[in-house]
Formats: C-alpha cells, structure tokens, sequence
C-alpha cells in the first residue's frame, strides 16, 4: 500500500487586506447595465429594443462592444462568433461607435457622445426563435482590457396579455376618496372654529363696553350728588 507524504506546514505568506489603490480600482471599475429589469417582452413581428449601457470614471479608448446570443463564454466559446449579433468599436468619446458586424436584422440605436453611454440595440421583426439571453458584452482597453457584460431575457409572445385593473382603480378610488373627505373635514373644521372665535370675540366686547357704560353711569350718579348743595338752615 502506497504511503503518501507528510503534511507539512504551509509557507504561503498570508493574505494582505485590500489597500486603498485596490478600493480605486474597483470603484473605477468598468460597469455595465441593462436597465432595472432583465426581462422583456415582445410581440411576434414586432421591433424590440435591447437596451444596454456602460460606465467607467477614467474613459475609454478603442473600446469594443459585443452583443451575443445565447452566449456567456466570450472568450473560450468557439461558436461565439456564430452568436454575435452585434460587434462595434469606440474609438474615444468624441466619436460614435463604427459597425464591424452584425445580424441583418439588427439596428444600433444607441450614443456614446451624450452623457449616457448607450449601446442599446434593436431587433427587427421579432420571431419566436430569437426568445432567449442576449448579453451586451463590453472591453476597455484603456482599463487594461478590463471587461464586463450584463443579460437581459426576451420572451417572444403571440398576443400581449391585458392587465386587469379594476382592482387597482378601485383602491386607488376609494384612497382618494378618503383623502379628500378628510381634507373637507379639516376645511370645515377651519371655519367653524373660525367662526366660533369670531362670535366670543364679539361676546367679551359687548361685555367690556356694557360694563364700561355701567361705570361711566354710576360715576356721573355719584358726581352730580356730590355737587347738589346742603339744604340751608
């Protein structure tokens, strides 16, 4: 029977923590995205739009875009040329993409001079053959060919189905609804609290003037017997 070795200690140095250059590179690193959802839906023989940006904090220079079919293996792949449906080249910010191939049927709609950097695409006359993952692949050579791609899924359908929004009407009725009584009853609220300030005010002033009145009355009473001389003798 066979004996192995020893095991022995490990002399591999330990692990460094990231220093403040690898938490720059990362955060210059280069991004792609496909919107807030990677799904959409599309009718049988219609246009459908595949959208697709990039970002990167230090530019880029002869950048390369790649839209794939059904494929994830950029590199490795020997049937990825067969999967690109699009293939484009940047050559700095100030200049828009040039065409190196693409699918007949498929229209660059995007920009990459504005301040987004667009790389959508659209596929005409939709079949139910092209339902499926179509990833929008992306290299910066200005990054040290730094790359990265994001997949979005279409599904091809028949007849778009209706939404039923009844339900929702209706709630979004009856919360109305219930705010604006509530708003009428604050209004309400307002003015007659207004109005029952208004009529006490209006009570304590005939109070202090009748009392007023009453004093001056009394006073003159008093003055006028005061000054009637004493009966003679």
């Amino acid at each position: 029977m066979a004996v192995g070795k020893p095991c022995t200690a490990s002399t591999r140095p330990p692990a460094r923590p990231p220093t403040a250059l690898h938490v720059l590179a990362i955060a210059f690193a280069l991004e792609v995205s496909v919107g807030k959802t990677n799904t959409v839906t599309a009718l049988n023989n219609s246009d459908v739009l595949l959208p697709c940006t990039f970002t990167t904090c230090i530019g880029f220079q002869d950048l390369v875009f790649t839209w794939y079919f059904n494929s994830t293996e950029m590199v490795a792949d020997p049937m990825s040329l067969l999967l690109q449906i699009y293939h484009g080249k940047i050559k700095s910010k100030a200049s828009e993409p040039f065409l190196v191939g693409r699918n007949p049927r498929v229209e660059f709609v995007g920009s990459t001079t504005g301040k987004d950097n667009n790389i959508s695409i659209v596929l005409k006359n939709v079949e139910f053959s092209d339902a499926g993952k179509y990833t929008c692949h992306v290299k910066n050579p200005k990054e040290k060919n730094a790359q990265h791609n994001a997949t979005i899924f279409l599904t091809v359908v028949h007849k778009m189905v209706e939404t039923d929004n009844t339900l929702t009407l209706i709630i979004v009725g009856v919360v109305g609804g219930l705010i604006g009584l509530l708003i009428l009853f604050m209004l309400i609220k307002r003015v007659v609290l207004f109005i029952i300030k208004k009529t006490q005010d209006g009570k304590k002033e005939c109070l202090v003037s009748s009392s007023g009145n009453d004093n001056t009355e009394n006073g003159l009473a008093g003055s006028k017997a005061e000054q009637k001389a004493p009966p003679k003798a």
